[in-house]
């Protein structure tokens, strides 16, 4: 230390005390910094903030409640109908609920008698399934059908039974007219007469051509067992079916048919004029008032093959589709030498051999009863 002047052991004096006293002062600063940090952590943690009730926004729209899922009305999808169920054209409720108890669809007959009530069902064919309830398959009952009746009386003529199955079907005017004009005119032994009387049960949306050749179909499955016998007694189907026609729309009822089949068999045989007014109510057509109404005199100067009262022999075709009473009678008429006969106002036939005969038969049964 010697070699040192006074002057510099001043200096280095002062420099170490700067540096000791800065020192202390640095520990001191941050010593308290950290302790005014953990109090006031401390602090902090021990006063917790009082909650604030903030209120829900306020709206002018109308609140509306929700429901819980508890309290929802779960709604049962309906099962998709597999099976054919058929509804008579007079069934009951009883019969439903017969039927249906039957078939396996439902366990409780009187309960499902209760559930129908009052309620209407149409008949036709719906499609159900076992997967249903009673609730259910009323529901599919009291809906649309798949499949309608249609009842064809015997004897009408195809412009009669036109307006069943529109009606049934839903045909348009266009679909009405095409199925007489178009449909069953293709083949000239079909104009008329194999439109077979009976009660179809046909799907809805069947086509106008697709129902002509369900009802020739059904005409032919019918008309098949007769035709054997007209052949072998040397008569064409077509001669047959035409005298069944007209035996149709002529008798007053069924047991008639025979006595009247053999009373125009005889007129044909012997070549005389059939005479007989449901062909002049063909030809003519409708008068505003039907198709069958009683002719007059003026009708039996119709020209026209159809003008039995003027031409032998059958007309060009049959004038109503007959139903298969009418053709048996026709293969199998009653044996008589009637050649004229009438109904009285009970629709009883009266027949006789000679044309006195029968003028004495209109005046006891027709002029007299009408007094």
């Amino acid at each position: 230390m010697s070699q040192y002047t006074k002057k510099q052991k001043i200096i280095v004096l002062f420099c170490v005390a700067v540096i000791l006293v800065g020192g202390s002062f640095a520990y001191s600063f941050f010593k308290i910094k950290k302790m005014v940090d953990i109090s006031t952590l401390s602090a902090t943690k021990s006063i917790a903030p009082a909650p604030i009730n903030v209120p829900p926004p306020q709206s002018s729209a109308l609140v509306v409640p929700v429901k819980t899922p508890e309290s929802k009305s779960i709604v049962q999808p309906l099962p998709v109908g597999t099976d054919q169920f058929v509804v008579s054209l007079t069934a009951t409720s009883n019969d439903l609920a017969s039927d249906l108890t039957n078939q396996g669809y439902i366990q409780d007959f009187s309960a499902f008698v209760i559930l129908i009530g009052a309620k209407t069902i149409t008949p036709g064919a719906y499609k159900i399934s076992k997967e249903m309830t009673p609730a259910q398959l009323l529901q599919v009952l009291q809906g649309k059908s798949y499949m309608k009746w249609v009842v064809i009386p015997p004897g009408l003529r195809k412009e009669e039974i036109a307006p069943l199955f529109a009606s049934a079907l839903g045909w348009t005017k266009k679909q009405t007219k095409e199925w007489l004009t178009k449909d069953t005119t293709a083949n000239p032994d079909y104009l008329e007469g194999v439109y077979a009387p009976d009660t179809y049960l046909v799907p809805v949306g069947e086509t106008p051509a697709n129902v002509t050749t369900r009802l020739i179909a059904h005409f032919n499955e019918g008309f098949a067992l007769y035709l054997p016998q007209f052949t072998a007694k040397d008569i064409k189907w077509t001669s047959a079916l035409t005298l069944a026609s007209i035996v149709q729309r002529e008798a007053a009822n069924v047991s008639d048919m025979p006595l009247i089949a053999g009373i125009l068999w005889n007129r044909l045989n012997q070549n005389m004029m059939l005479d007989v007014d449901s062909t002049l109510q063909y030809v003519r057509g409708n008068t505003g008032q039907g198709w069958w109404v009683p002719i007059t005199i003026s009708d039996k100067n119709i020209d026209s093959p159809y003008n039995t009262y003027e031409h032998t022999g059958l007309p060009p075709h049959p004038i109503s589709n007959p139903s298969l009473d009418a053709i048996n009678a026709v293969l199998n008429p009653t044996a008589t030498n009637c050649l004229y006969y009438l109904h009285d106002s009970n629709h009883i036939t009266h027949c006789a051999a000679t044309y006195a005969e029968h003028q004495a038969n209109i005046e006891l049964y027709l002029k007299n009863s009408s007094h």
